[in-house]
C-alpha cells in the first residue's frame, strides 16, 4: 500500500485557550489582523474580546462579520478587502467563517479574485498570509482542511482546495461551543461523524486516514447526544470538537463520498444547514452502501461495538434520533422536484464525491436518493 498523510496544523486543546490568541497570534510575527466571524458571534462581544486581547500584544485589527450561514462570493471578495495590508488572518466561528478565512489569506496576499483559483483554475500563492482557525462549531474540520467550500456566482457551491489555504496554527477551545444550539450541535456532530465514515470507508481510504478517522468515528459517537442534551458538559463538548478535528484531517486526506454528494447538490438548489443535508442524505442512502460489505465497512461497524455492516444504518438512525434530528427539510424545496435534485447530483461539481463512493452510482442509484430526500416532510 501506498500513501500521503498530508500537513496537520500545530493545534491546541483546551478550555480556555481562546485567551492565549494573542501570545500565540504574536509568536507569529503579526503586527496587523483580519478577523473573520460571523455577524452573531461579532454582537455577542467576541469581536471585541478578541480585539482587546490582540491590541494588548501591539496588534491592530479589523474585523469582517458582514455575512450568515454559507460563504458567498461577495462575502469572499468584501473580506478580502478587510484584510489586505494584514500579516494575519484569524477565522473565528462555524466552518463558513473559516473558509472565508482561509480563502481570503490566499487572495489578500495575491490579490486576485475566488474566481480565479475556483475549481483548481490556477495554481494559490505560495505567499499566503498566516492563519489562525478557531472553530466554534464540532462540525466541518475546516481547521484542519485544505478544502474551502464557497456558493459561486450562480448559487451553486465551489471549491478551492490546496495545502495554502491551511492553518498555521488551530484553536479547540470546547468552552465556545457551549452556546451552540441544541439542533446546530447534532447537525454538525453529525456532519462531524459522516465526515469520518466516509474518509474511512471510501475508495480513497487508507490506513493512516483510518487512524483518524476511526477515532472521530468512536469518540464522537459516544459523546454527541451528551452533548445535545446537556451543553454544559464541558467534557462532552471537547470531545466532540477533538472528533471532528480528527474528522477533518481523514477528510483532507481522504475525501467523502455519497452522502456529501447528496448534500451539496441540496445547497445547490435551497437554503438548508449543510450538517443537516448530509445527515439526511447519509441516512437515505446507507443500507445501499452497506450492501457493499467491504473490509472498510466492516472495520467501521467494529468501531461502533457492532459485529458487521449490515448494522451501521440501524445504528445511525438510533444516533440520529438519540439526538432529535427531524427528517425534514425546509419549505423552498417545494420550488423543486426530484429530477431537479438528481440532475444536482449529477453536476461536475459533485463527481468527484461520486466516484469516491466504493460502490459505482448510476443514475437510478440517484433518482432513487433524490426520491427519499424531496418525498420528506417540509418544515412551514
Amino acid at each position: 500500500m501506498k500513501f500521503s498523510l498530508s500537513h496537520i496544523p500545530d493545534i491546541r486543546f483546551g478550555a480556555d485557550e481562546i485567551d492565549n490568541l494573542a501570545g500565540h497570534a504574536a509568536s507569529l510575527g503579526a503586527e496587523r489582523a483580519a478577523i473573520v466571524m460571523d455577524s452573531f458571534l461579532a454582537a455577542s462581544g467576541l469581536a471585541a474580546r478578541v480585539q482587546g486581547m490582540l491590541a494588548a500584544e501591539g496588534i491592530t485589527s479589523e474585523v469582517y462579520s458582514d455575512f450568515a450561514g454559507e460563504p458567498k462570493l461577495k462575502h469572499l471578495r468584501e473580506a478580502t478587502a478587510v484584510a489586505s495590508g494584514a500579516d494575519l488572518v484569524i477565522g473565528i466561528g462555524g466552518g463558513s467563517a473559516l473558509d472565508i478565512a482561509k480563502i481570503v489569506a490566499c487572495t489578500a496576499a495575491s490579490g486576485e479574485d475566488a474566481m480565479h483559483y475556483a475549481l483548481a483554475a490556477n495554481p494559490l500563492p505560495k505567499n499566503a498570509l498566516k492563519k489562525i482557525m478557531i472553530p466554534t462549531t464540532a462540525g466541518t474540520g475546516s481547521e484542519t482542511s485544505a478544502t474551502n467550500i464557497f456558493a459561486g456566482p450562480e448559487g451553486k457551491k465551489l471549491w478551492i482546495w490546496g495545502a495554502e489555504t491551511k492553518a498555521d496554527l488551530v484553536i479547540l477551545d470546547p468552552a465556545l461551543t457551549v452556546s451552540l444550539p441544541a439542533s446546530l450541535t447534532a447537525w454538525c456532530g453529525m456532519d462531524a461523524f459522516i465526515h469520518a465514515f466516509e474518509a474511512s470507508t471510501n475508495r480513497n481510504a487508507h490506513a493512516a486516514g483510518k487512524v483518524f478517522g476511526h477515532e472521530a468515528m468512536r469518540i464522537i459517537a459516544a459523546n454527541l447526544a451528551e452533548a445535545v442534551g446537556n451543553p454544559s458538559n464541558l467534557d462532552a463538548r471537547g470531545k466532540v470538537l477533538l472528533g471532528s478535528c480528527y474528522a477533518g484531517v481523514a477528510i483532507d486526506n481522504c475525501g467523502t463520498a455519497i452522502a456529501h454528494n447528496i448534500s451539496h447538490a441540496m445547497a445547490g438548489l435551497a437554503p438548508i444547514h449543510h450538517g443537516l443535508a448530509t445527515a439526511l442524505g447519509f441516512e437515505v442512502s446507507l443500507p445501499w452502501l452497506a450492501q457493499a460489505d467491504t473490509a472498510d465497512l466492516n472495520a467501521a461497524a467494529a468501531v461502533l461495538g457492532l459485529t458487521r455492516a449490515s448494522e451501521i444504518p440501524d445504528f445511525v438512525t438510533r444516533l440520529m434520533d438519540a439526538c432529535g434530528i427531524r427528517r425534514a427539510i425546509p419549505a423552498a424545496f417545494n420550488s423543486f422536484t426530484v429530477a431537479d435534485l438528481a440532475n444536482e447530483m449529477r453536476a461536475p461539481e459533485n463527481q468527484p464525491m461520486r466516484r469516491s463512493t466504493i460502490r459505482d452510482v448510476n443514475d437510478a442509484d440517484l433518482d432513487t436518493f433524490a426520491t427519499a430526500i424531496m418525498t420528506m416532510q417540509k418544515e412551514a
